[in-house]
This record gives structure tokens, C-alpha cells and sequence, in this order.
């Protein structure tokens, strides 16, 4: 199974990268990790929204909307978990920002819309047995290196109840691994930099150069 941390497809450069990974992976199905930002692809691709994306788009496939010739094989992960090879998968989309979180959704308007809410986390929640979480912020522990303190306790609250084998998180375009309990969580590199085979059975996670498109 394909993983694919963040894309930046809307840049030419990034999205010759982004079908670079495709091919030279060969797979029949891939999970993204938001920041995808093109959705005409040419596998199924199971993703979360990062905090950059055609929100329009985003909207579009939260509500089973689409009517676009440019969305192709793109299926958004909202708040339940889905069947993909064995596993099952979920994920929440979005960032996290304090002053939008107790919003209902339909309240986030334009680039808001980037964020999740309580009761994205909430619903989440309710979801049984999963094997794979996505998401595009970390967990407190993450070793990634950035300007901030990396971690948000929406995040562990979920690890806390679903339980996931595995969490993969997106955002940070770098490459790391922490545990959470007994959750295995990594943080994964941009898609010009590398892509990821995932095990379905084992989880075993491998990583790869991306080849120059």
C-alpha cells in the first residue's frame, strides 16, 4: 500500500513528484496526509485535508458533492473508518486552532475551513477498531524539528480512545518516529523527498527516495 505524506501538488514541480511516487511505486491503492492540493489521481487515494487545499473541493467531497472532471479517485476520510486492504483506516482532516475548535462546522467559513472542530474529534471518537490513523497534526512527543512546541492534546485524546496500531501524521515534512501507549507514530516526509510502503499485515512501514520525475 502507497503512503504519501504531503504533496503541494499545485506546483508543477511538486506534482511531477507526486505521480513520480505513483508510478514508480505501482500500487493499487495509497493513503495522503493532506496538503494534497490536486485530486485527479490515478489510484484510489485515501486522504486527510492538511491546512493548504482547495477547501471548495474539500467541501465538496465532505458532502459527496463532486461534479468535477478534476477529482479523480480522491476520497476525503472524515469522521468514519473505512476498509482498505484488511486495515481499517481513519482519519481526521485539518489543523487545530483554539479559537475555532468549539465552532460547529458549518460556522468555519473560507479559509477557516482549514481546521478541525470538537465535533470532528468527537465522532472520531466513536469509531471502533481501528488500525491506521491519519492525521495532519501530532501528538505530544513527536520529535520533529520546528519554531513551536510540536503537539496537541486533541490529538493524544484520540490515541487515548481509538487505539491505533499505527498513526501517521502529516504537516511537518520530516521524518520521524515517537510512540504514543501503545501507538507507533510517524511523522512522514514530503513527497518530493520520499514515499512509503506500508505492509497491510505487518504494518511495517518502509520508505523510499522519490525518483526525479
Amino acid at each position: 500500500m502507497l503512503v504519501l505524506g504531503d504533496a503541494h501538488a499545485d506546483d508543477p514541480d511538486n506534482r511531477r513528484a507526486l505521480f513520480a511516487a505513483y508510478r514508480e511505486a505501482d500500487a493499487d491503492v495509497a493513503l495522503q496526509l493532506g496538503d494534497l492540493l490536486y485530486y485527479d489521481l490515478p489510484i484510489p487515494t485515501y486522504f486527510i485535508a492538511g491546512n493548504n487545499e482547495d477547501f471548495d473541493t474539500i467541501d465538496a467531497l465532505r458532502h459527496g458533492r463532486v461534479e468535477s472532471s478534476a477529482v479523480t479517485n480522491a476520497h476525503l476520510l472524515t469522521d468514519e473508518a473505512v476498509e482498505i486492504e484488511g486495515l481499517r483506516v481513519a482519519g481526521l482532516s485539518g489543523n487545530y486552532a483554539p479559537t475555532q475548535f468549539e465552532r460547529p462546522r458549518p460556522n468555519l467559513q473560507g479559509e477557516r475551513r482549514r481546521h478541525f472542530v470538537r465535533g470532528d474529534v468527537e465522532r472520531l471518537k466513536q469509531v471502533e477498531d481501528v488500525d491506521v490513523l491519519l492525521t495532519h497534526e501530532a501528538p505530544h512527543g513527536l520529535p520533529v524539528e520546528e519554531s513551536y512546541e510540536v503537539g496537541c492534546e486533541h490529538i493524544d485524546g484520540l490515541l487515548e480512545a481509538l487505539e491505533p496500531r499505527l498513526c501517521l501524521v502529516g504537516h511537518h515534512h520530516e521524518h520521524a518516529e515517537t510512540t504514543y501507549g501503545d501507538t507507533r507514530v510517524v511523522s512522514l516526509a514530503a513527497v518530493g523527498e520520499r514515499y512509503y510502503d506500508l505492509n497491510p499485515e505487518t504494518l511495517e512501514l518502509t520508505s523510499y527516495s522519490t525518483p526525479s520525475s
